[in-house]
């Protein structure tokens, strides 16, 4: 790795881990830009397919809360 390429590295590691995922995902996709396109459409489906479902009663709700403590679990 360049000089360059790992105090980038460095200070990728600051960031929260969230801003990380995006950097991962935006580093990525600009190998393959068209890639991205097709999946986020693909996402934006899945999305409203869920937000349907649960409006309709398919899908129960939980908390942020629960939902970290079952990740954090695995």
């Amino acid at each position: 790795m360049t000089a360059v390429a790992e105090s980038v590295f460095q200070e990728a590691l600051q960031l929260n881990p969230i801003d990380r995922a995006e950097l991962i995902d935006r580093l990525f996709f600009s190998f393959a830009p068209s890639l991205s396109d097709d999946i986020d459409a693909k996402w934006c489906e899945e999305v409203e397919d869920r937000i349907t479902a649960f409006e309709a009663g398919k899908i129960p709700a939980d908390t942020a809360e629960n939902v970290f403590k079952r990740l954090s679990k695995r």
